[in-house]
């Protein structure tokens, strides 16, 4: 299963009052696995930023004002999002102005360039209900660290993002074993997996033997009081026949 994680950095807060995507941050995941593969690309909006925006983001006009536009780099883009689910963190805000974007080149709506948009953080409500669910709180909620983000940026973003939702999601939602190089073939769904391809392992008698003096101990320590000695069988010799 391919995703591809996605974040924009913008002149404002509103398309419809002409303001600009100015950077575009995509990470690949495939199969739970954070690939090399990614987008990234600063875009000249033609217009200053808000002094709001900017305060988020620190792009200022004079650094954009030899970066290409978004037409010249929207043939690229999108054939990364292709094949793709999208997740996006407050998926309604990036999509309008992505969408603002295309319509300017009569490239239709970005759901169409793509297998379907997951927004993270409606996904976060649900698991973290009454909670805060910004990027930041989310990094601190699993240990992720964003020391390194003072500012805003689309890529940087979009690699936190990327680790959150791994993070969130986490789970056995497929049988994986990796044995060296051994490996059991994973599946998507359950009743495709094959059990006859599991490895059997025999426990040896070492293993046995170490096993039983260790309960020997606990059994010691608590004075012949472990729960296990109430549910073992009687020897053969001791059973009653009736």
């Amino acid at each position: 299963m391919r995703y591809v994680v996605l974040d924009t950095e913008t002149t404002g807060l509103d398309p419809l009052q002409g303001h600009r995507i100015i950077e575009i941050g995509c990470v690949e995941i495939v199969n739970r696995r954070v690939t090399q593969r990614h987008f990234h690309t600063y875009l000249n909006p033609d217009r200053d930023s808000d002094p709001g925006a900017l305060e988020v983001h620190g792009l200022t006009t004079e650094f954009l004002s030899d970066k290409p536009r978004f037409e010249d780099k929207v043939d690229e883009f999108l054939d990364f999002v292709r094949d793709a689910h999208i997740i996006i963190h407050n998926a309604e805000f990036d999509l309008r102005f992505l969408n603002a974007e295309l319509a300017r080149l009569q490239r239709g709506d970005f759901r169409d360039h793509c297998l379907g948009i997951i927004d993270s953080l409606q996904h976060a409500r649900e698991l973290h209900p009454g909670k805060r669910n910004s990027l930041d709180s989310l990094c601190d909620r699993y240990g992720i660290s964003n020391a390194h983000r003072v500012l805003h940026g689309a890529l940087l973003d979009s690699e936190l993002l990327a680790e959150v939702w791994l993070a969130m999601t986490r789970g056995q939602d497929s049988l994986v074993i990796d044995l060296g190089d051994t490996t059991v073939q994973e599946s998507a769904e359950l009743g495709a997996f094959d059990p006859s391809t599991l490895p059997v392992i025999t426990v040896s008698e070492a293993d046995l033997e170490a096993h039983r003096a260790y309960l020997a101990g606990l059994d010691k320590e608590s004075k012949g009081q472990t729960l296990w000695r109430k549910w073992e069988p009687l020897p053969v010799e001791q059973e009653t026949v009736v």
